[in-house]
């Protein structure tokens, strides 16, 4: 129940912002605008020296003991079950 409560408190305040965000705030477009025209000549990409460690991978057999489990039934009862 504490659930349901919490994700319908939830929504509420989602709708709530979401209201404020398209009703409190009007932007009225007075003048279009335009990209800037450039013009991009020549140039060089940065040159790195980069150093990395090194990995070794490889796999090595293991053997591991694995503990054994007895599973013992329930006693049978007359009673029911509560």
């Amino acid at each position: 129940m504490n659930k349901t409560i919490g994700w319908v408190v939830g929504i509420i305040v989602l709708l709530i912002v979401v209201w404020f965000a398209f009703t409190m705030i009007n932007v009225d477009v007075t003048e279009e605008g335009a990209l800037p025209e450039v013009s991009v000549e020549g140039g060089q990409l940065p040159e790195a020296e980069v150093t990395t460690g090194d990995i070794d991978v490889g796999t090595e057999e293991k053997t591991v003991t694995v503990p054994t489990i007895d599973v013992e039934p329930a006693p049978d009862t007359d009673k029911p079950a509560n």
